[in-house]
């Protein structure tokens, strides 16, 4: 059996890019440190992550993209502890208070869509070695399939991994991919309860607008 292509790794790193990108929407006041210092920190992050990748090197590329994912999820989720505590003190215009909470829930989708792709079945590099996917932490419609029309090569890429967290940041649960993992599970909670808790602050700021 001829051996699958690898999957390509740019869809990832632009999402985390992406990531820092959308900090500079956010108003230093919801940021720790000035706006533009995460898009720094996660550029030479990728650096090393890149490099590991490139020596073949795939067990210290993967625990270097739990470091680098750590980061930005913990500075999503400082800014979003700084934008439900200024909502009381109404200390965000309107503009800026809805241009903060677009920004947390893209980049909400981007964080955990990079957690899924980095996590499931032990990883990008690992599944491109299993050859075929037919088990991991979701199952996939393209899993499912009869075996006389089921692709023997295919492996979920990024863009599956985003789409299911696009679904879970707005249907607030899993659509045509079914959970099977406890840990994909609750990181699948703790994303829908983010996705939540920032619609339900616009909502609540809008109200009070009017």
């Amino acid at each position: 059996m001829t051996a699958t292509p690898a999957q390509p790794v740019w869809p990832a790193v632009l999402a985390v890019l992406a990531v820092g990108g959308l900090h500079l929407a956010l108003p230093e006041p919801l940021t720790f440190g000035p706006s533009w210092l995460l898009l720094v920190v996660v550029s030479v992050l990728l650096v090393p992550v890149l490099a590991a990748r490139l020596r073949g090197s795939f067990d210290l590329n993967q625990r270097l993209g739990y470091v680098l994912l750590g980061v930005v999820t913990a500075a999503m989720l400082w800014s979003l502890s700084l934008l439900v505590r200024s909502l009381p003190d109404h200390t965000l215009s309107p503009p800026v208070l809805l241009r903060s909470a677009t920004s947390l829930w893209i980049t909400n989708i981007l964080v955990f869509a990079s957690w899924y792709w980095r996590l499931d079945a032990g990883g990008p590099h690992q599944r491109h070695l299993n050859g075929s996917h037919t088990k991991g932490d979701f199952l996939f419609p393209q899993m499912t399939l009869p075996p006389a029309i089921q692709d023997p090569g295919w492996s979920p890429g990024f863009v599956d991994y985003l789409f299911l967290a696009f679904n879970t940041s707005t249907a607030f649960s899993p659509t045509d991919s079914p959970v099977l993992s406890r840990w994909a599970k609750v990181a699948m909670m703790v994303q829908s309860s983010i996705s939540l808790a920032t619609l339900a602050l616009l909502a609540a700021r809008a109200v009070n607008i009017l």
